[in-house]
């Protein structure tokens, strides 16, 4: 995928959108899987790690992908997500969620059900954040890519 221009075939990188709530897990794990991209086999992602109370919805418009994450189900930040979602309209587009708790997964896969974006394997942390390698491969099923 490119443009071709005088100065030759120029690259764009996939952009995924990670939204995650404040918890540390949460926090810490979207910042070990932002570390993923960029890096074999996803050197052609770029990862954008967004608070779920920054969040506006116009960062879905540029992103191929997004993941979810919350530590508990409804969590106040994710209100205006939650509203979104319903109106939203995000057909094929591949979509991740995790959680250090079941039922917080079960609640963020509820949330986009009405997008109709197409969700991957959820990721239940458990004990921290995974190894790289585990990631990597968690990461890959829900875009697609072999890791």
């Amino acid at each position: 995928m490119g443009f071709k221009s005088s100065l030759g075939k120029l690259k764009t990188k996939k952009k995924i959108l990670i939204i995650a709530d404040n918890g540390a897990v949460t926090g810490s794990v979207a910042k070990d899987v932002a570390a993923v991209f960029g890096s074999v086999p996803f050197a052609d992602w770029s990862a954008k790690v967004i608070s779920a109370k920054d969040f506006s919805p116009t960062m879905l418009l540029s992103a191929n992908a997004f993941l979810l994450g919350c530590e508990k189900p409804e969590p106040p930040e994710f209100t205006d997500i939650k509203v979104l979602f319903k109106h939203i309209n995000l057909a094929g587009r591949p979509c991740g969620v995790f959680s250090p708790q079941a039922n917080a997964v079960k609640y963020l896969a509820g949330l986009v059900r009405d997008s109709e974006a197409v969700l991957g394997d959820p990721l239940v942390v458990d004990k921290g954040a995974p190894d790289s390698r585990k990631l990597k491969k968690w990461v890959g099923g829900v875009i697609g890519s072999k890791a």
